[in-house]
């Protein structure tokens, strides 16, 4: 049976939640291999609305066992504020797992990433302030703290007094901030300990087993490929490997099991935070993509940059991931539109480019060179075959399709869990 990764295809916020629901039954574990709770999933189940940051969407389909892998970064505070959450509408978080490699984001890091930030006055990146580099940079520096070392005191203490040794620097000499003492830092994290410890796991060795025992195991990308630190638009990216790649590194499962690789991409396109954006729009075309598409980020609540959908992009996502699939959502936000660009290729100081320039400057200049597709004017919303479609938008998802370099196997059609076409079978 597959280990099938799911990624977002372009700068994020594309409803990765939405694929993971229609695999839903069929789906054993959902594992979510990197980020925090920088990223975040709008599920909705009927009548009600559920917001993750931290927790994999997995958590909220019964029978599934939902694991966060060692490739996340984890805030223990944020994770049982979510729990509870959860726990008080009545679902059942119990069978959580964490893996005892993932590492902590601690108070230190948060303080960090938010002077940090406002230090760099107009060459900002955008981060949402949670901590999530500063954690990550630890973990490369080899000065992080992982959740194992939550149950041995005398471990976590040495950690943290090594940790904080030139933090404390930096606060207290550069940003004109209070020294963080080690004991505040340690009794905040032991106090985690006693909860945190039935969850912990060897999650890399039961996913592999799972894999092996004939489970499906659904691998959840948190931001997407154009925010991977290696991949996407450097330095405008997240700190976590967000491509299928990340999948293997952020589990410890073997590449070979992972079978298939579904992007997921809206029909137009956004992103949140800084950097460079081709298609991007400052007009009532993008506001008309923001109201209608309710483009409002799940965990900062920052309006997103809306554009038109970048057919270059959607092709590099698809090489640098070895898409199988694609999922294409919000088609029904370009409802009532007479005309719908679709960008084919970038102008960068009169030269054509058809793929996204290795130059980080190049791509800073791109213009779109546009195609024009005809619109539709009839709601969609309860089409459940590509064939209930009105003609012109089977004719919009055939372009990207052909546009984008991978088949088109679903399509979100509305908000709702199951406003979904499926075209192809996403596991057999």
């Amino acid at each position: 049976m597959p280990g099938i990764v799911i990624v977002g295809a372009q700068w994020g916020d594309e409803g990765k939640g939405k694929a993971t629901d229609l695999l839903g039954s069929r789906i054993d574990y959902v594992v979510k291999f990197n980020g925090g709770n920088n990223a975040g999933h709008t599920v909705v189940i009927g009548n009600e609305k559920y917001a993750l940051h931290l927790l994999p969407s997995g958590i909220l389909t019964e029978g599934v066992v939902p694991v966060i892998g060692n490739g996340v970064v984890i805030d223990p505070e944020v994770l049982f504020e979510e729990l509870d959450a959860l726990n008080a509408r009545g679902l059942d978080t119990s069978k959580l797992k964490i893996s005892a490699n993932a590492h902590i984001i601690a108070s230190y890091h948060r303080t960090l990433d938010k002077v940090t930030e406002r230090f760099l006055g107009k060459r900002q990146i955008g981060t949402t302030g949670r901590g999530i580099g500063p954690a990550y940079a630890d973990k490369i520096n080899r000065v992080g703290i992982r959740v194992q070392d939550l149950f041995d005191e005398s471990i976590l203490r040495q950690k943290v007094e090594g940790a904080l040794f030139q933090k404390n620097q930096l606060l207290v000499k550069v940003y004109n901030r209070r020294a963080i003492t080690v004991d505040e830092v340690v009794d905040e994290l032991l106090s985690y300990a006693e909860r945190l410890a039935p969850m912990v796991t060897d999650t890399g060795l039961e996913l592999t087993q799972a894999i092996d025992a004939g489970k499906n195991v659904l691998f959840e990308g948190g931001q997407a490929t154009m925010l991977d630190v290696d991949h996407g638009t450097y330095p405008f990216v997240t700190s976590s490997s967000a491509t299928a790649g990340g999948a293997a590194t952020g589990s410890g499962v073997g590449p070979s099991q992972l079978t298939r690789i579904i992007g997921i991409a809206k029909a137009y396109i956004t992103r949140v935070g800084a950097g460079p954006f081709p298609t991007e729009l400052f007009d009532e075309w993008g506001d008309f993509l923001v109201e209608n598409g309710h483009e409002f980020g799940t965990t900062t609540g920052r309006r997103r940059r809306p554009g038109w959908y970048d057919a270059p992009i959607a092709r590099y996502a698809s090489r640098v991931n070895g898409l199988t699939d694609l999922v294409l959502t919000k088609l029904d936000v370009l409802t009532g539109l007479e005309k719908i660009p679709v960008c084919v290729a970038y102008d960068v100081d009169g030269v054509r480019f058809d793929e996204v320039p290795v130059s980080q400057s190049d791509f800073h200049h791109a213009k779109p060179i546009y195609e024009e597709f005809p619109g539709w004017s009839e709601d969609i919303s309860g089409a459940r075959t590509f064939e209930e479609l009105p003609q012109t938008a089977q004719d919009y998802v055939l372009a990207i399709e052909r546009l984008s370099g991978c088949r088109i196997s679903a399509i979100g059609v509305g908000p709702e869990r199951d406003a979904i076409i499926v075209r192809h079978d996403l596991i057999g």
